[in-house]
């Protein structure tokens, strides 16, 4: 596993099967199922993940001239523990082939 960076709190590394050119994954070190599902007993666990997340954003950013910040909830959550995606760059294809689809939600 490729470190970006770690804590007491917060473990970021680059994504093992990346879906884009630059793919970093930034996880709280405590459970934490979802990211609607936090509470206030969760706070410092979460501000410190949003602060590894900006940092890591902003360095993409300056590197790549561009970054997106993802997580995905319910039926989109493959991992039932939350995570940040920081990503830039374009899909890599063979990603984008093996990628499991989730059904859309019908109205």
């Amino acid at each position: 596993m490729d470190v970006v960076h770690e804590d007491e709190r917060v473990l970021a590394h680059h994504h093992t099967r990346p879906f884009w050119q630059t793919h970093v994954v930034v996880v709280p070190k405590r459970h934490l199922a979802s990211f609607t599902t936090v509470t206030q007993a969760d706070e410092a666990d979460v501000r410190a993940l949003l602060a590894v997340v900006q940092r890591i954003a902003r360095e993409v950013e300056e590197q790549h001239g561009a970054a997106a910040v993802l997580t995905n909830l319910g039926r989109y959550q493959d991992s039932k523990h939350l995570h940040v995606h920081v990503h830039s760059g374009p899909t890599l294809q063979a990603s984008v082939d093996t990628r499991r689809t989730v059904e859309e939600p019908r109205a």
